[in-house]
């Protein structure tokens, strides 16, 4: 990242790139999500109505395009210069948002779920989200709410229930409305948009959520999460399963190319 970039980051708690993935690599991504999302399994996440499918955790431990996307070094250099440190994932997952019906996500802080269910010491993470449609107004884009992730935390820990959760619903760890209309009055509300291939790279305790999708035309978002290496979970307790919080803490390397041309330089 430049240094405009990164202040841009710091400031808001978040920056968009717009097509920093080219469309044929989007067009692997989007076939192997849709291998992954016929492997039966708790990492699959339904919709309320029991039959669209919600989110996907752990693709990268099931499809090699996602395994190679982690380390490509258009994500993972920029992650770890936010960081200052090596990084490893700590969660990979695919938020599916299909059309006519993809539900909302409460407004929350991620780092709050984490810290309660895994006892994550530090809010030391980069999200990025990878945009595998066209993110438009119109399909229930993330919004953002710029600069509060420099305020701490903002939830009671009211979900102390949670911490026996496999998958904690943005629900259970969401602001009050007394807490949003503060922090929209002084902040604002900000909806990254642009098309298929983009990404936002965010932190980890910038609120946000999003509203449920009405149109014809699907949202799928990649949101893969680099933590620190020195920041690891200590559970006290049963730990949730491995396809929510990945064991693997070996630090990432990066690809030597992009994660699609090194598939073709080895062949597959």
């Amino acid at each position: 990242m430049n240094r405009n970039q990164l202040e841009s980051y710091r400031r808001d708690g978040f920056l968009l790139v717009e097509s920093l993935l080219e469309q044929t690599e989007v067009d692997a991504l989007c076939s192997a999500f849709v291998r992954d999302c016929a492997v039966p399994g708790p990492q699959r996440i339904a919709e309320d109505d029991g039959a669209a499918v919600r989110a996907v955790y752990a693709s990268h431990q099931r499809q090699p395009e996602f395994a190679d996307l982690i380390r490509d070094p258009r994500l993972l250099l920029p992650v770890e210069q936010l960081l200052g440190a090596d990084s490893y994932v700590y969660q990979f997952k695919i938020n599916a948002k299909p059309a006519f019906g993809g539900e909302k996500w409460s407004w929350h802080q991620d780092y709050t779920a984490w810290q309660i269910a895994d006892n994550l010491p530090a809010p030391l993470q980069v999200n990025i989200g990878v945009f595998l449609d066209d993110v438009t107004e119109f399909n229930g884009p993330v919004i953002y709410l710029p600069g509060s992730h420099r305020g701490g935390l903002l939830n009671d820990r009211r979900a102390e229930r949670a911490k026996s959760e496999q998958h904690l619903d943005p629900d259970d760890i969401a602001l009050t409305p007394e807490q949003l209309a503060s922090h929209v009055a002084r902040r604002g509300m900000v909806s990254p948009k642009g098309p298929a291939g983009s990404v936002v790279f965010f932190s980890s305790e910038v609120v946000h959520g999003s509203a449920p999708n009405m149109s014809p035309m699907a949202r799928r978002l990649l949101i893969a999460t680099y933590n620190d290496v020195s920041n690891l979970p200590s559970w006290q307790g049963e730990p949730r399963p491995d396809y929510v919080v990945c064991r693997d803490t070996e630090p990432l390397s990066p690809l030597d190319g992009t994660f699609l041309r090194q598939r073709e330089l080895v062949g597959v």
